[in-house]
Order: C-alpha cells, then structure tokens, then sequence
C-alpha cells in the first residue's frame, strides 16, 4: 500500500462513519477501486482516527454524561448492548455472508429508503418524545442489522430513534455519542483478530491513514448535522439510490 492510498482510505473512512452512508461498504469500494487491502490491524487504525474525531468533537456532551446527564449514559449502555452481542456471535457468520460487497447496492438502497421513511415521519410528527428506553432499544436493535456493509451505522440508528419519536437533532446527537462504544468495540475486535493476521501496512501508511480519518471524522460531523437539519438527509437518500442503481448495473453487466 502507498501513502496517497492510506490517505485516500483514511479519508473514505473518515467522511462516511458519521454520514448515513455506511462506511464499510464505501471503504470495501474504495479499496476494491484502488486495487489495495490495508487488512484487519490497518481498518483499527482508521477506526482509532474517527473515534478521536468523535470524541474531540463531543466532548462536551461526552462531560456531562458522568455528571447532569446520567440518564442518558444509561440509554447509551442499553442501546449499546444488542450491537455489542450481534457482533461478538454474528461478526462472522454476516461476514461470510456479505463478504466481497456483492450486495452492496442492495443495501445502500435500504438505508436510502428508510432515510426518506424516517423524514417523512418526523414531518407528520407534531412534538417529539424525549429519549427513554424505547429510543435506546431502537437504536440498539437497529445497530446489530447494520453488521451489514452498506446498511449504514449512523443512517439506521438515527431512523430508528426518529420512528421511536424523537426529534431529528435530539436522535443525532444520540447517535453521535452512541458511536463511541460501537467504534470503540469494533477496534477492539478488530485489534484481537489481527493479532494473528499478517503483518501491518507500513508505519506511515497506518499514520497516514489515521489523520486522514480523524480529520474527515471531524468534518463530516459538521456535515452530518447540517444535512439532518436542512432536509433530514434527502440528499443522501438520493446519493445512495444513485449509487445503487450504479452498482446493480456494473454487476448486472460484470464490469464491477
């Protein structure tokens, strides 16, 4: 792998974790496109990178947690845990099943439509419900489906605690805290299973890789929030349903 290829794949990483546009099965098309693999210590690396992003940027959030808002460190608890036990007995059985992202454009077009069915519920809605237990356990059921590349993390879970009744910016800044145990898991997974993979891209390459994606991480924060409040993510529906389609046709015609 060269520098600009870590780059590139820090940067994929870090624009789509916190987009509702599944980071996975972008880094798996990124990385099928530039015709690399940094392997399972290198996707750590990139997790680390987005996970200090998140935790810069919250970090105010992520105070009060231990201090004013303890109820809702407990919801996080809670709707951390089916996420937690689907990746520990499901990681690998769903990656056998979807390894390779042959349906990819599946799922992109999944997450798409029910980011559209989510913004149209939050229009019909009057007043939101504040967050409680039945918002956690949305948000936690819905993290354990988005096991599956291009079913995006940040995208189902934010739809999910939209459904439960919350408002579109009190389900984002949910989401946002939510995603530190979720990464954190998911390197720490990631960390034990390489421990006996091959060995690392090269020290610069993991560096690099590692900026990019904590300052894309950073950025696509911002982002994430403007799209959410401008239009409640249409544009990444569409994007995604582009996308798909894109895909169906490449691999109808064997070009991808």
């Amino acid at each position: 792998m060269e520098i600009w290829q870590a780059a590139v794949l820090g940067m994929v990483q870090g624009l789509t974790e916190f987009l509702p546009v599944s980071s996975s099965g972008h880094l798996i098309l990124a990385e099928r496109l530039l015709g690399t693999d940094g392997g399972l210590f290198f996707d750590v690396v990139l997790h680390a990178g987005t996970l200090a992003a998140v935790c810069v940027a919250c970090f105010p959030a992520i105070a009060a947690l231990f201090t004013r808002e303890k109820k809702k460190l407990l919801l996080l608890l809670l709707a951390t845990l089916p996420a937690g036990l689907a990746g520990v007995f499901l990681g690998d059985a769903v990656e056998a099943l979807f390894f390779g992202g042959r349906w990819l454009w599946l799922f992109f077009a999944v997450t798409a439509l029910l980011l559209l069915s989510a913004r149209a519920a939050a229009k019909r809605k009057r007043a939101p419900r504040p967050l409680g237990k039945r918002c956690a356990l949305a948000a936690g059921a819905a993290q354990a489906f988005a096991l599956i590349p291009g079913l995006s993390r940040s995208g189902v879970t934010y739809c999910a605690c939209v459904f439960a009744g919350a408002g579109r910016e009190e389900a984002l800044d949910f989401c946002f805290l939510l995603s530190i145990p979720v990464i954190a898991g998911a390197a720490g997974v990631q960390l034990f299973q390489a421990s006996s993979a091959s060995p690392p891209v090269s020290f610069s390459c993991l560096v690099a890789g590692a900026l990019s994606a904590a300052a894309f991480g950073f950025l696509s924060l911002s982002w994430a929030r403007r799209l959410a409040k401008r239009g409640g993510y249409l544009s990444a529906a569409v994007y995604l349903l582009l996308l798909s389609a894109a895909l169906a046709a490449a691999g109808a015609s064997g070009i991808f």
